[in-house]
């Protein structure tokens, strides 16, 4: 499966945002936004007057790249969206939420969604006590995601929690940290989406 490997901070510093990509340095001085706030590259520095596409299409890679979702992916999940009932924008952003790796961000057991699909690739994560190692799989109301037990599992997934304990937890999941698991409560809602991107801009982009 084709993948992004080149450095991530580029991915902040191109959409002028933090995507909080690299988990504790988003958070620090090393933090490239905070010490390089232009795009890369070696005329990135140069005005250039950006046309109605072009917003468009930044606020769409804003998107992908938050999730971590290459176009295919994003047309899947698109189409998706359409085909269902309701507004096809809170669809999408439910969609995306609903992912397992997204679950396991909001619950404060991974630093950054790379390290969230690093767990689930290697088996820390249950869903309803079944092993899922798949970090698109879509969780359901009344689902109850857990750690594996072992050792090693409470151990790797234990800095994260410390770390994410003063996180603010959406209320469309309930967290134990004590146990610890996740349940979903309920199916996320368009309010739950936090990040600062225009939905409607990404539609019409992607109606096309």
């Amino acid at each position: 499966m084709a993948r992004y490997t080149d450095a991530k901070c580029k991915l902040c510093r191109r959409e002028g945002m933090k995507l909080f990509l690299k988990g504790q340095r988003c958070f620090s001085d090393k933090c490239a936004i905070t010490r390089r706030n232009y795009p890369p590259g070696q005329h990135a520095q140069r005005r250039s007057k950006a046309t109605d596409y072009g917003l468009r299409l930044r606020e769409k890679q804003k998107l992908k790249r938050i999730y971590g979702i290459l176009e295919r992916q994003f047309r899947l999940y698109f189409q998706e969206a359409e085909r269902l009932r309701g507004n096809t924008g809170e669809n999408l952003v439910s969609l995306l939420e609903r992912r397992l790796d997204s679950v396991v961000i909001a619950s404060g057991f991974a630093l950054s969604r790379p390290h969230a699909r690093h767990l689930i690739a290697h088996g820390h994560f249950r869903v309803n006590g079944r092993r899922v190692d798949i970090a698109s799989y879509q969780v359901r109301a009344g689902d109850k995601v857990s750690l594996r037990e072992s050792e090693k599992t409470r151990k790797v997934v234990g800095e994260a929690i410390e770390f994410s304990r003063s996180q603010v937890v959406p209320d469309w999941i309930s967290v134990d940290r004590t146990v610890p698991d996740v349940t979903v409560a309920a199916l996320p809602r368009l309010e739950h989406f936090l990040h600062p991107i225009q939905l409607q801009m990404i539609i019409e982009i992607a109606s096309r």
